[in-house]
């Protein structure tokens, strides 16, 4: 699960199911196990300090960058914020897509749900470019790069096009994924500038495991 650890930083593969942070569910959570990860490991008294400057949903698995200091935080905020952080995910959606192509939509969130509506409405630009990279005939592998950020972004997004992620019943999902609450929905690749550094960082994370039976034994027609 853990990545890459310096003074400044802890990198990480979320697996999917785990909360980005706590809520009133008591479940595990990456915030958390964080913590306790670097108290243990480093034997340090007291509380230990760990900033959350992005998520990922809960069904989500992927790449995560966590600050260890708060100005570290401060920084990595900023950088999330302006969108100087390069996103890539892994998708698999139902349906047969080819090609490739970018998404732009006005989206609103309320509760646990985003919505697309129309630009004049109080909704919040979202954009993402997408490429097809493998198809069985039923679902297809996507590759997808971030623009904006935004809640429920490319769940949504495709969705809306009805091509919902495997899983995600939420938007309108009819095939499963792996166990329940699990969606097919990967952060692969974040690049950015070290904090204090200001080198280029990679985390790269690799998929779970029970990807490997939907992933590279298909083709694109």
């Amino acid at each position: 699960m853990w990545l890459f650890e310096d003074n400044h930083l802890l990198t990480l593969n979320k697996p999917p199911g785990l909360l980005s942070q706590a809520d009133s569910s008591g479940s595990p959570d990456v915030v958390t196990l964080a913590k306790k990860y670097i108290k243990e490991k480093y034997r340090k008294p007291g509380n230990v300090y760990i900033g959350l400057v992005h998520r990922l949903d809960r069904p989500t698995s992927g790449a995560m960058v966590l600050a260890r200091t708060s100005k570290a935080a401060r920084r990595l905020s900023q950088t999330f914020r302006e969108r100087n952080v390069n996103k890539t995910y892994s998708a698999l959606v139902e349906g047969v897509l080819t090609g490739s192509g970018v998404m732009e939509d006005y989206l609103y969130k309320e509760a646990d749900r985003a919505y697309v509506v129309p630009a004049s409405e109080q909704g919040k630009y979202a954009s993402l470019r997408w490429h097809a990279v493998e198809t069985n005939g039923t679902h297809t592998r996507v590759s997808i790069e971030l623009i904006t950020g935004r809640a429920h972004q490319i769940r949504c997004q495709f969705s809306e096009r009805g091509f919902p992620i495997l899983g995600d019943t939420r938007y309108g999902a009819c095939q499963n994924f792996a166990e329940s609450g699990q969606i097919a929905l990967h952060c692969q690749n974040l690049h950015f500038l070290h904090p204090v550094r200001k080198t280029p960082m990679e985390v790269k994370a690799a998929f779970p495991g029970f990807w490997g039976k939907f992933v590279n034994n298909s083709k694109i027609h």
